[in-house]
């Protein structure tokens, strides 16, 4: 898994690295004035800008940041209600990249509201956060098996993060989630929003919810996705609720494949198949039927992690019959292998939890007791990736979890898939518990319930959308057989951050 990851990361830094000397600069405003729109280079039909903020917003002094915005106008001028503000999570996930690439809601919602998506500081056409290559791409443990090798990990998160101070200044102190809410008030005050209209998906949600604490007499429509719990305590918490998440839709995918004809697995005991494939893993004997690699324990839960975000059953369903045939798969069989974890995520991450691991014997105890709680998926590789990422990180939360405390918001809609991989279930629970407000249930799969084909689940969101009528409380969406192709022929069109 480390040679993967190692190519990935050197690719993303050198993505950014090139990006940030190639890209034109948006057209800025300042966070109190209008937007300068102009066409996109990269994007036909897409209207590119940015909005000036201080890096600092208790001390302006320090100076100010770019926030990269890009929309989509309204389809129906006459209908026109406003804007609505979107972002895809990660973090890390370039939100005004994606309006170009064409995330969007639905017709209904495309042609009364501007789309408008940003990039949060730090990201993409924004100010980046810059990080050292060789830290990046230093070989370090991504699982330790000993006190030395704790110890390695803390040292390499550490020198990234310094790097990362010492290449990009005092805006990598300041890539937090209240930072940023702060920064989609100057936005919404830049594009002449007496309110803000929002949709945020996973990490997204956590930007809507601190927004709502800090704003709540600025929110016309906030709609959370797929939610961040940001009161979570501690690390096992963390990984258990995640860990056990994943196992949960496991579960549903052994079932599916059992009723379904056309899964690669039908008729084979699917967990024990699986569980025969991760002691070969543990044991170093799994090999990847293409390349020869070895895949490790926390590459299968990768493998894993990314197909059950559709979900993408029928391709895993190939890709675990390849592994246990020892065959290469159909070229389009081949499942997300890898879900990497860029150092903008440990600059927004690790400054919004405080997650503190202390020793080799600590994180040892987390892994087993997470994999005997999961027997067939042994870890969820993000929440693993999560919490393995700031041991050592040489900045403090500024962020930290607490309760969420929202007083003045008008209501606000609360999404979830039951079954999902990234943000479970139980944390929109928790969010629409501590704010008083609606949970839509799609009783379904995967992460992002707005993008699951549910008409059910579409209609209702909009409906709150367009005009701030909620369902009614405790309203569940039945859940969308997956198929063999999740692609849809008209309708919203997903996001494909990866991550929360």
């Amino acid at each position: 898994m480390l040679g993967v990851r190692k190519r990935l990361l050197t690719a993303a830094a050198v993505t950014a690295v090139a990006g940030s000397l190639l890209a034109a600069a948006p057209a800025s405003a300042a966070s109190t004035g209008s937007v300068d729109w102009k066409p996109c280079a990269d994007a036909p039909g897409v209207d590119c800008g940015a909005v000036t903020v201080p890096i600092d917003y208790a001390h302006p002094e320090k100076g100010t940041t770019s926030v990269a915005l890009a929309r989509r106008k309204a389809t129906d001028p006459q209908a026109r209600i406003g804007a609505v503000l979107m972002d895809p999570g990660g973090p890390g996930g370039p939100g005004a990249g994606q309006v170009k690439e064409g995330w969007s809601l639905s017709a209904e919602v495309t042609k009364r509201f501007d789309t408008v998506g940003f990039d949060p500081r730090g990201i993409g056409d924004s100010t980046q956060i810059k990080c050292g290559l060789d830290e990046v791409i230093a070989d370090h443990p991504e699982v330790p098996r000993n006190q030395a090798e704790f110890e390695q990990l803390a040292q390499y998160n550490r020198k990234v993060g310094e790097s990362c101070s010492r290449l990009t200044g005092p805006l990598a102190s300041f890539a937090d989630t209240k930072t940023v809410a702060r920064d989609m008030d100057a936005i919404r005050a830049a594009l002449g929003e007496k309110k803000l209209t929002y949709y945020g998906v996973s990490y997204g949600t956590l930007m809507g919810q601190q927004y709502a604490e800090l704003f709540p007499g600025e929110v016309r429509a906030l709609v959370l996705d797929s939610n961040m719990d940001h009161s979570q305590l501690g690390a096992w918490d963390f990984l258990r609720s995640e860990t056990q998440s994943v196992q949960a839709e496991f579960g549903e995918f052994a079932g599916w494949c059992g009723r379904t004809p056309s899964c690669a697995l039908h008729g084979q005991d699917v967990s024990k198949l699986t569980r025969d494939l991760q002691d070969k893993a543990a044991r170093g004997e799994l090999k990847a039927p293409q390349s020869g690699e070895p895949i490790t324990p926390l590459n299968l839960a990768s493998i894993f992690q990314g197909a059950f975000y559709g979900p993408s059953w029928d391709q895993l369903a190939k890709t675990l019959k390849s592994f246990a045939d020892g065959t290469p798969p159909a070229a389009s069989a081949r499942a997300r292998d890898e879900i990497p974890v860029n150092t903008v995520f440990q600059s927004i991450f690790c400054d919004d939890w405080k997650l503190p691991v202390h020793s080799y014997a600590e994180l040892e105890t987390y892994r087993r007791a997470a994999a005997a709680s999961a027997p067939d998926v042994k870890v969820n590789s993000l929440g693993w990736s999560a919490v393995t990422a700031c041991i050592g990180w040489p900045e403090k939360a500024s962020n930290p979890q607490h309760p969420l405390q929202v007083h003045g918001a008008p209501p606000l809609l609360v999404l979830s898939s039951k079954f999902d991989p990234a943000t479970p279930y139980a944390w929109s629970q928790t969010v629409a518990r501590q704010t008083g407000n609606t949970l839509l249930t799609y009783d379904g799969w995967g992460h992002g319930a707005y993008f699951k084909n549910s008409d059910c689940v579409t209609k209702a969101t909009d409906d709150y959308l367009i005009t701030g009528k909620l369902p009614a409380r405790g309203t569940h969406c039945a859940a969308v057989e997956p198929s063999a192709s999740q692609a849809r022929i008209a309708g919203p069109k997903a996001p494909v951050t990866i991550g929360f």
